[in-house]
């Protein structure tokens, strides 16, 4: 490849994606309505006991790839950040009763998102574009943003 096609493509934007897992607890829940309300709502989701996902989180970087190291983000960079901002916080949790982030927010899959994508945003160069994908079930997922 001739090197002015080479330096054309490098100014172009690359999306580098990285999947994760975790296990997680959750009541869909609105103190403000009624108890049948709730169970209209959410349906067997409003169980008083909770009920559990294995999410599928799928984090999407998108940037222009550094000129010394290819690299829109170095992958175990992101892999670390996921783990700090998601997985420690989120993994085997019951999200309405152990993080913060969910004490007074619904959990439901699109909550879920908004609030992964502030706490990855937060961290990440604010040249790198950022979407999650989250699979609530196999059928199931939610992007953010839209």
């Amino acid at each position: 490849m001739p090197v002015s096609k080479w330096h054309k493509t490098m100014e172009n934007k690359v999306a580098v994606y990285r999947k994760e897992h975790f296990n997680a607890a959750h009541r869909l829940h609105n103190s403000n309505w009624s108890v049948e309300k709730n169970k209209e709502v959410f349906g067997l989701c409003n169980n008083a006991n909770f009920h559990g996902h294995n999410y599928e989180l799928i984090v999407k970087v998108s940037g222009v790839p550094n000129s010394e190291t290819g690299y829109v983000l170095d992958m175990k960079v992101l892999s670390d950040l996921i783990k700090e901002e998601v997985l420690n916080k989120f993994d085997h949790k019951n999200l309405n009763l152990d993080t913060v982030e969910f004490a007074t927010l619904n959990p439901t899959a699109e909550n879920i998102a908004v609030v992964i994508y502030n706490l990855l945003r937060a961290r990440l160069d604010k040249e790198l574009d950022l979407k999650i994908r989250l699979y609530e079930t196999e059928r199931n997922f939610v992007e953010y943003p839209a």
